[in-house]
């Protein structure tokens, strides 16, 4: 038997607004709730965005975030990983603000500037709850989601050297992980790594087979298979099928409301617990056990919740 599979679950994210799916978390009471039954359904890891409680709109504010990490770490043992994508359209230092004030055991960090366009959602969804919801989706037809080498180097120092916080690369597609090895070779990457394969985002790789297998093999060639750990995540109706052959192929995997609303064909996703549990079977049925969260620090090299800050 091969390693563990080590589960992040992405509870709420900044791409989907409330209007499509009443199940999404909004409230800091409702994204704590939905962490810990994640990380109760075998997460080992709560990858975590906030937003804005009474509008649902993407918050980078660590007032926010405050409402909600420490009830999580109290509740449960899950590593807790804070995002740096925060919202599209903010600047890195507002991106950056709840990751430096909480001072997290890991922390999101996208290796590339991307066309970013979630606007054919507007094809799907026609009324919106709230105002801000339509003019969100339709900005990112003419938008750059921003991650030069300079940014990426301000994350990699003031949080990562400074905090001692570790990061879940986020490749969307295969220069970025030409990129991570620019990083690594410059000695401000050291392994054990986590690079986290995004599939399915308009801007970035298409969700096939081949292009994980391909990005796979060449992450093994330019890191070394020893010295990085690898996830997929892909988004909507992919989610599944490529968490599985993630898993399949000895990698890890993510799911959660950010990546996909739904838990079968037509069928919404009631929570992000039902997402977890749904890959976990299947990981079990496979023959493959899941990662406790100890065993997802150990790997990672990660340093503790109790030297967090929260």
């Amino acid at each position: 038997m091969g390693k563990s599979v080590i589960i992040t679950c992405a509870p709420t994210g900044g791409i989907h607004t409330p209007s499509m799916s009443p199940h999404l978390p909004v409230t800091p009471a409702e994204i704590a709730t939905a962490s810990i039954e994640a990380a109760e359904a075998g997460a080992s890891i709560i990858h975590l965005h906030a937003r804005d409680p009474e509008t649902g709109r993407p918050d980078h504010r660590y007032e926010t975030f405050s409402q909600f990490l420490p009830v999580i770490k109290q509740a449960t043992d899950a590593v807790i990983n804070v995002s740096t994508g925060a919202g599209l359209g903010m600047s890195m230092e507002e991106r950056l603000l709840a990751a430096t004030t909480a001072s997290p055991e890991m922390a999101s960090l996208n290796m590339g500037s991307m066309n970013f366009g979630i606007f054919p959602l507007l094809q799907k969804y026609s009324e919106f709850e709230h105002d801000w919801e339509r003019p969100f989706l339709e900005m990112t037809e003419d938008f750059i989601f921003p991650n030069t080498f300079k940014t990426i180097r301000y994350a990699l120092e003031n949080l990562g050297e400074v905090h001692g916080t570790r990061f879940e690369f986020e490749c969307y597609d295969l220069g970025h992980l030409y990129n991570v090895k620019w990083f690594v070779d410059q000695g401000l990457i050291k392994p054990p790594f986590f690079i986290q394969m995004v599939f399915g985002i308009l801007g970035g790789m298409g969700a096939e087979l081949d292009h994980l297998v391909h990005l796979h093999r060449t992450a093994d060639r330019l890191f070394g298979a020893e010295n990085y750990e690898w996830s997929v995540l892909a988004a909507g109706r992919h989610q599944m099928p490529f968490a599985t052959q993630s898993a399949m192929l000895g990698g890890n995997l993510r799911v959660g409301l950010e990546d996909s609303l739904y838990i079968g064909k037509g069928e919404l996703a009631t929570s992000n617990a039902e997402q977890v549990e749904r890959i976990r079977g299947i990981v079990e049925a496979l023959g493959l056990s899941v990662a406790t969260p100890d065993e997802a620090r150990e790997r990672l090299a990660l340093k503790g919740a109790d030297r967090v800050a929260f």
